[in-house]
């Protein structure tokens, strides 16, 4: 790895990083060491050139939906994430990095009075990644208004994708098998009237306050199970906290970890927790409500090495 020409290319280079402080959980051991990057150059060129050394490596946005060994991991990470949001506007078109917060790409498209991303507001997390899993709120999800992205492969190869390529499904897209990274997306929108606009994300930001616990104060991934798609099992109803209610998920504890008790989907770290904790809780959940109902849940949270 030509470590001088990275730098000189910008990307931040941290030796043995510790990868719970740049996960929301706030758990992790270490990696070999973090490649800090904001731009989409930047991403391409830490990839390369990890490619070329034969490093292996994985690569994270602003570690929202993680949960990362207590161990941590013998590879490098590539922190693909950007405090200042890259946006470019072409009348309702929006190009964004993948690199910028979801929740920076709907207050934005609220200030330009361009409808269809507001759904997106308060979820933590970079565009790469929620379009990655195809993440979204209200029965809505962000492939919706995407028109295509810019990709790059596990070898640094880019290219233009449709977002018709992407095989979106509830929940996921190819890009969680095929290891293709988000460059960049484009959106396509439509005008709104501002005020509308700002109503219907204070709604929204407002729910969030009221049900999920505010993972910059409180160490969390959010929901920590997909919902249900309808099964002869699950009947009609889709919500996994609800079936994780039914099954007592509330008063579940393992070690640190506990179940959030405004929100049965939701795992919080109380100090102390490990993540092996919070893998344990998880697989305790999941059972409860395989004895109860019949069906397993599926994680939405990322495991990283064995916690």
């Amino acid at each position: 790895m030509n470590r001088a020409a990275l730098e000189q290319a910008g990307v931040e280079i941290t030796d043995g990083a510790v990868l719970r402080d740049v996960t929301t959980f706030r758990l992790g051991g270490p990696c070999r060491a973090c490649l800090s990057c904001r731009t989409p150059g930047q991403a391409v060129q830490a990839i390369s050139a990890l490619r070329a050394a034969g490093e292996p490596f994985v690569v994270i946005g602003s570690g929202s939906n993680l949960l990362v060994a207590d161990a941590g991991l013998d590879a490098f990470a590539v922190r693909y994430v950007s405090p200042i949001p890259q946006i470019e506007r072409d009348g309702v078109r929006l190009r964004v990095s993948g690199s910028t917060e979801l929740d920076a790409l709907a207050a934005y498209g609220v200030q330009q009075e361009l409808a269809g991303l507001e759904f997106l507001s308060g979820i933590p997390g970079t565009v790469g990644g929620a379009i990655a899993g195809n993440a979204g709120a209200f029965g809505r999800s962000v492939a919706e208004g995407l028109a295509g992205v810019r990709l790059v492969d596990p070898a640094g190869r880019e290219q233009e994708v449709p977002a018709a390529d992407l095989r979106f499904a509830y929940r996921s897209s190819r890009l969680q098998e095929s290891g293709e990274i988000v460059l960049s997306a484009v959106f396509d929108l439509r005008f709104g009237p501002r005020p509308e606009l700002a109503a219907e994300r204070e709604r929204i930001l407002a729910l969030r306050r009221e049900r999920h616990p505010d993972w910059r104060s409180t160490p969390t991934a959010g929901s920590f199970f997909r919902n249900i798609e309808p099964t002869s099992a699950a009947g009609p109803r889709q919500a996994a906290g609800w079936f994780l209610e039914q099954a007592g998920a509330k008063a579940m504890r393992v070690g640190g970890a506990r179940v959030f008790e405004k929100h049965a989907n939701i795992i919080v770290a109380d100090p102390g927790c490990t993540a092996a904790d919070v893998a344990a809780l998880s697989r305790e959940m999941t059972e409860a409500v395989r004895r109860r109902f019949g069906f397993d849940l599926v994680p939405e949270v990322r495991f990283l090495g064995s916690p």
